[in-house]
């Protein structure tokens, strides 16, 4: 498989790196209030001074993690795919839980995310500001792809190579484009796309996809 990055972490993104715990503490703070706000009145009216009251800082201690709002917003995206892809890791840590079935939990938690996850709705992974938020080098999609392929590999042990990368993110692209129709007039999410977008990933994995080394 072609080498890429690891995927963004939240402390990654900071300007100061949270070395102490109450560091970690209160970017954890600034992000919370960040996510709050956007879910309140979206992403286009936050301000640092929002954060800072919200959050019962001081802008000051705003800026001395985020430079400005476009760094807390990667920051905050970074966060959502951080709990993204560890509360995949913990549903299918069942051995009785299938390769392709472990997808269509990531389609359960997507969908969770967006109905409770404050902020999550708007933001997602970023890409609603911009294709490569995450990363310059890849798509927002193509950085989610190859955290779920790390995830398979880790729990169903291959080594990743292109075709599964290309078929997870093919997978990734046809589902979030109708999940983000879903929730795009209903906060709950139209079932119609949902249960389609389910359809079409089970049936592309089904019908072309295999893990390396694995032949089912």
């Amino acid at each position: 498989m072609s080498e890429s990055p690891e995927p963004p972490t939240t402390a990654s993104l900071v300007r100061t790196e949270p070395v102490q715990q109450r560091s970690a503490q209160r970017i954890t703070l600034l992000l919370d209030a960040a996510a709050a706000l956007i879910d309140e009145t979206g992403i286009d009216a936050l301000t640092t001074s929002e954060v800072a009251a919200r959050s019962e800082s001081s802008v000051g201690v705003v800026y001395r993690y985020f430079p400005n709002i476009q760094s807390l917003l990667r920051a905050l995206a970074a966060r959502n795919l951080e709990r993204f892809t560890t509360t995949i890791y913990e549903r299918i840590g069942s051995d009785s839980v299938q390769w392709r079935d472990s997808l269509d939990v990531a389609i359960d938690v997507f969908i969770e995310f967006n109905r409770s996850e404050r902020g999550f709705r708007a933001l997602r992974f970023g890409d609603i500001i911009d294709d490569r938020f995450l990363e310059p080098e890849f798509s927002n999609n193509g950085v989610l792809a190859r955290a779920l392929v790390g995830l398979l590999s880790e729990k169903y042990d291959f080594t990743p190579d292109d075709d599964i990368l290309f078929d997870i993110e093919v997978v990734v692209e046809i589902a979030d484009a109708l999940l983000q129709r879903a929730f795009l007039l209903d906060r709950a999410g139209d079932q119609r796309f949902i249960d389609r977008a389910r359809e079409i990933a089970n049936g592309y994995l089904r019908d072309r996809a295999e893990l390396p080394g694995h032949h089912d």
